[in-house]
């Protein structure tokens, strides 16, 4: 069977799968999964173009792998076939422990980071492929002596921030967030052992950060999809508490077997794992369908909203919110909604959200200069503010 097949990208066009273990690997149910998970959870409410998905990602962070090893090989650097395919299976499956609506629900189903997950998951890949998968997961995990292709996956700039950039840009139609991502691929060498971007293309970083910068504040962080994700949250977190309780059904076995168990109990940790791996956006989407006829009163409203798109009101600021004015918000809340206090209170919720374009204080992005030097991105004189950003916010709901 010929498994060096070809996919059509909306991004980037023709894309080739390199070897036949990758074809493997993207036919497995770990993988196929990620087909039902969107990658910008619930985003497509206020962007209704954006549904692609934690597939099309991935493939697309794999493609962008193999044309930064093309390029680094073109320009002298060994890196033999087992590594090249060794850091394509690495960021092809830096998601796969990603849950339900990706980051809008990171740690609450599992009380675990997505990437903690996603390791879980490759070593148990690695055992079903008979240890073919060892070198990645050393890559993955930054344990092998080549640094840099670590830092080809996870760093302040690699191919998964590439491809997520360049696609969500694509896919919300916010081209404020389109990046030359071709170049910097092309900009990018390795000097004495380190990962660095040519001095020519120091403008296309900048890009690169204040692209990222608007992506955050205009799509990510957009008030409305912020509202959507905390509604998300709550209602998971209510349901969590019903089932616990004896007041909830669910038709989902996974999400059951999920909240039946204690990720802190060793022995739940494995049954635990398996469920998360059959969970995906339809079972939480079925489950706010039928939670719309559901007698609680706060789980029925934050399941009626989020299907029917009554999204609640966020509020920034740039200071904490207020003690005095929460409590306002919930004497308006319940007065407006013929609520009580209590459950009012508990449809609101509140929080900060913090980013920033750089963050000097973890590993940098290092510039080679023409005279052969290495300097951090952090120490040129640049256009662009490492500043970083808090907006502290209020949400809740509104009247219809």
């Amino acid at each position: 069977m010929n498994k060096r097949k070809i996919f059509n990208d909306p991004v980037y066009g023709f894309v080739t799968i390199p070897n036949e273990i990758i074809y493997d690997l993207i036919q497995h149910p770990y993988v196929q999964r990620l087909r039902r998970i969107t990658q910008l959870g619930l985003t497509h409410l206020t962007y209704p173009g954006a549904l692609h998905t934690r597939f099309q990602h991935a493939l697309g962070a794999m493609h962008l792998m193999t044309l930064a090893i093309e390029v680094l090989k073109s320009k002298g650097e060994k890196i033999s076939e087992a590594e090249a395919e060794a850091a394509c299976i690495a960021i092809l499956l830096h998601d796969i422990g990603h849950g339900p609506f990706s980051h809008a629900l990171e740690g609450l189903l599992l009380d675990a980071h997505h990437e903690d997950l996603s390791l879980m998951l490759m070593q148990k890949l690695n055992d079903e492929f008979g240890g073919a998968l060892s070198l990645a997961i050393d890559i993955f995990k930054g344990d092998y002596h080549k640094k840099w292709l670590h830092e080809l996956i996870s760093s302040q700039l690699d191919v998964d921030r590439l491809d997520y950039l360049n696609r969500d840009s694509f896919y919300s139609g916010v081209m404020e967030g389109k990046i030359g991502y071709d170049r910097i691929i092309k900009m990018l060498k390795i000097h004495r052992g380190q990962l660095v971007v040519e001095e020519k293309g120091i403008y296309s970083i900048e890009n690169y950060l204040v692209a990222r910068k608007i992506m955050y504040w205009q799509v990510y962080l957009h008030k409305t999809v912020l509202a959507a994700e905390r509604m998300l949250v709550h209602a998971i977190t209510r349901a969590r508490e019903l089932y616990t309780q004896g007041k909830l059904e669910l038709t989902s076995g996974p999400m059951k077997e999920v909240f039946s168990r204690s990720w802190y109990n060793e022995s739940d940790q494995v049954p635990m794992m398996l469920a998360f791996t059959r969970l995906d956006d339809h079972d939480i989407i079925m489950f706010l369908k039928q939670s719309q006829y559901h007698e609680d009163t706060v789980l029925r409203y934050l399941a009626t909203g989020l299907i029917q798109r009554r999204l609640f009101r966020v509020e920034l600021s740039e200071s904490e919110i207020a003690d005095t004015y929460r409590l306002q918000v919930v004497e308006r809340v319940a007065k407006n909604l013929a609520l009580s206090k209590d459950v009012a209170s508990a449809l609101i919720s509140e929080g900060c959200e913090v980013t920033e374009m750089y963050a000097p204080d973890q590993e940098e992005i290092r510039i080679l200069l023409k005279n052969d030097a290495i300097v951090d991105l952090s120490g040129i004189e640049s256009v662009f503010s490492t500043q970083r950003i808090t907006r502290h916010y209020i949400c809740y709901p509104k009247p219809y």
